[in-house]
């Protein structure tokens, strides 16, 4: 037996697309960092929002940011690259900006990859890059939410991707995510659960019943889940009291104690820079208002987060580490995992071994996710013959 080095990364790359020329050279720098440090043998990476907002312009450079990704000298020990992008965008029904690179070792001799048509794993050689739609790429599986889903809401570009592998003996589904977003701050902290937070859990419900019916293999769910703190509840931890104010430009809700205020909040803004609650050093206690996965522990399981929030940070180079004054920080970036692909990570005397679940680049500008990653080893057959 042995142990298998296996990196798994989400990044919601909007930001890098839409100002590439500022936030692209530090996101690489910290991508090959985190390469670097953890010598994977496998090494998974989910995008979304390929293309940023503006995707019709800048789907061509986004392109060229994944060759030359692939292409660098930094990835030049995986000498096999499988690439899915999502990119037709004409296809309105069909489109969700999400994109897939897997990197394999050239250490790593077996390898396969499954033919959903033709039901059996192939193996897998070289550089292939799959872009356009992907309706008729065999190796990957891809579904938007339906127009119909939830009709109070026009939702675009958001969905699933799964592709399925055989790494020596271990098989299992790699599932890159996008749920919905927040709309409005002040929706946001109407109830508890949120509106948005209950579209979420519907769709995730969604995405989990497609996964188990048609395959019950081990698999890693991690994108950008949107999942967002319960703010009403978080609010009302504080002892903040409210006043509702009508403006020129919408409703302002305002928030204080003690003669201080400590919050101010419209639709899209969420201004709580003299508030110490939303500091770094206060994430275990904003982790009690992370209540989003709660209803779906029984199927998924997480490492524990160690990490501040991933969104939504400043785009501005000289201010990487601030948060920006549009949404209440929190994790949306996450990897999740089935019970069974949680028994996959090597186990030791004292618990899983070698596992690590972090943020990259808490001091660089990233853009306004940071990306997250999870390092696990996982216990495989040698691929190499027995003397």
């Amino acid at each position: 037996m042995e142990n298998l080095g296996v990196l798994l990364i989400t990044a919601n790359i909007g930001s890098v697309c839409d100002e590439p020329e500022e936030i692209e050279k530090s996101w690489l720098q910290e991508f090959y960092k985190t390469v670097q440090d953890h010598q994977s043998a496998f090494i998974a990476l989910h995008l979304q929002e390929f293309g940023g907002k503006n995707y019709q312009e800048n789907m061509g450079y986004a392109e060229n940011f994944i060759r030359r990704l692939m292409r660098s000298e930094e990835m030049s020990q995986y000498n096999c690259v499988q690439t899915f992008i999502d990119k037709d965008f004409t296809q309105s029904e069909r489109f969700t900006a999400l994109a897939s690179i897997y990197f394999i070792h050239n250490s790593l001799r077996s390898v396969h990859i499954y033919d959903f048509q033709d039901k059996n794993f192939v193996s897998v050689s070289g550089h292939t890059m799959w872009m356009g739609s992907l309706e008729e790429c065999p190796t990957v599986h891809k579904e938007r939410f339906p127009q119909d889903f939830w009709l109070e809401f026009a939702w675009t570009r958001k969905g699933f991707m799964k592709t399925r592998w055989l790494v020596n003996d271990r098989m299992f589904d790699l599932v890159n995510l996008h749920l919905f977003h927040d709309a409005s701050n002040l929706v946001s902290s109407v109830c508890s659960p949120s509106v948005y937070s209950a579209n979420r859990r519907r769709g995730l419900y969604h995405v989990l019943s497609r996964i188990k019916n048609e395959c019950k293999a081990p698999f890693f769910l991690f994108g950008d889940f949107n999942f967002r703190l319960d703010l009403k509840s978080l609010i009302q931890a504080q002892g903040w009291s409210s006043s509702d104010t009508n403006e020129s430009d919408g409703q302002t809700a305002v928030y204080e104690r003690d003669g201080e205020v400590q919050l101010t909040m419209k639709c899209k803004r969420f201004d709580h820079q003299n508030t110490k609650v939303f500091q770094d050093e206060n994430e275990h206690m904003l982790l009690r208002f992370d209540h989003e996965p709660i209803p779906f522990l029984s199927e998924l399981t997480e490492v524990q987060i160690s990490f501040p929030p991933t969104y939504p940070f400043s785009e501005n180079l000289a201010k990487p580490s601030e948060f920006m004054g549009t949404r209440c920080p929190a994790w949306c970036d996450r990897v999740f995992m089935s019970q069974t692909a949680r028994a996959l990570l090597q186990k030791g005397k004292h618990g899983e071994v070698g596992v690590e679940y972090g943020r990259i680049g808490g001091d660089v500008c990233m853009g306004d996710h940071k990306p997250v990653f999870l390092y696990f080893e996982m216990e495989t057959k040698s691929d190499q013959p027995e003397n």
